[in-house]
């Protein structure tokens, strides 16, 4: 047993975020037989990911504020602190934050590596955001 070093906060780049946006590390493998990858994220009002999927889908549970997700089908869903979305293996999707307030989730996901378990495409526009 032993308690985990901290990894400094890191900004995520703007090449797949809009605005600003935060993650911290909490749980990543220590070798080739761990893949879980657990970070916590936080969203600037208003900033948002670029399209997305996962290799083995994800689980973000939101911790505080409010989120908004949305899918290539065009549905946005509405996620408030204390509830926790899944997105399917290879789903496309994207994560912001409401306009007027910070959000934060925590985001569990399977890959070693989330640069390459995690396929990223263009930024979404105000129109896919309903706004």
């Amino acid at each position: 047993m032993n308690i985990e070093p901290a990894i400094p906060t890191m900004k995520n780049p703007p090449e797949q975020f809009a605005g600003d946006v935060w993650v911290d590390l909490i749980a990543v493998p220590h070798g080739p037989e761990q893949r879980a990858v657990l970070a916590k994220v936080r969203f600037a009002p208003g900033a948002r990911t670029a399209w997305h999927s996962h290799a083995h889908g994800q689980y973000l549970h939101v911790t505080d504020g409010t989120a908004y997700f949305g899918g290539r089908d065009g549905t946005i869903t509405e996620v408030k602190a204390g509830q926790t979305l899944y997105t399917a293996p290879g789903e496309e999707h994207w994560h912001a934050a409401a306009p007027d307030s910070f959000m934060e989730h925590l985001a569990l996901l399977e890959g070693s590596d989330p640069a390459t378990s995690t396929v990223w495409g263009e930024h979404v526009t105000d129109q896919e955001l309903g706004r």
